[in-house]
């Protein structure tokens, strides 16, 4: 069953990011929830399971939204990585872990982002409302990774997230 929900979340992720929060943006910005769900999973599971993670679920996007294959893949599965080897320095208890984790796997995640475009695309203006818009999308995916956490961490703990042999 977890494998299931496993595969299911960025199907359910992308899904919402690109339906119904795509209705309540926040000076156009939609949250990276996909992102989110990657994050906590580097979290839970440590950076290798993270890194595999993130690059399936960025392929996946990549796939789904039809442009720039690997860019997200690329992005998402150094973000997972480099979130996922401090997991085990964290009280994972703490929500603040993962609204700090968001914060940062936002942060790295943008820059990744960033340099694949700068380092792909022929042109490639650069302008404030890059900046702008990475701030607004920071404050919406920790406005949404505060319940996604809590879920996250009950379902990892006794949930259908659980990994067998971890009671």
């Amino acid at each position: 069953m977890r494998y299931f929900v496993l595969a299911l979340l960025p199907f359910l992720a992308l899904f919402l990011q690109t339906t119904f929060f795509k209705e309540y943006p926040i000076q156009g910005v939609v949250p990276d929830v996909v992102l989110i769900l990657v994050i906590f999973h580097a979290i839970f599971n440590g950076a290798n399971k993270g890194t595999v993670y993130g690059v399936i679920c960025g392929l996946w996007e990549d796939l789904y939204l039809g442009r720039f294959i690997g860019m997200n893949a690329i992005s998402k599965g150094i973000t997972a990585f480099v979130i996922g080897r401090l997991q085990g320095n964290v009280f994972k208890e703490n929500i603040l872990v993962g609204v700090i984790g968001v914060i940062g796997g936002t942060l790295l995640n943008s820059a990744l982002l960033f340099i694949i475009s700068l380092i792909s695309f022929e042109i490639f203006n650069v302008d404030r409302s890059i900046f702008i818009n990475l701030i607004y999308q920071g404050i919406y995916n920790t406005l949404i990774a505060i319940p996604v956490y809590i879920w996250y961490y009950r379902s990892s703990k006794r949930g259908v997230l659980r990994e067998a042999g971890n009671d």
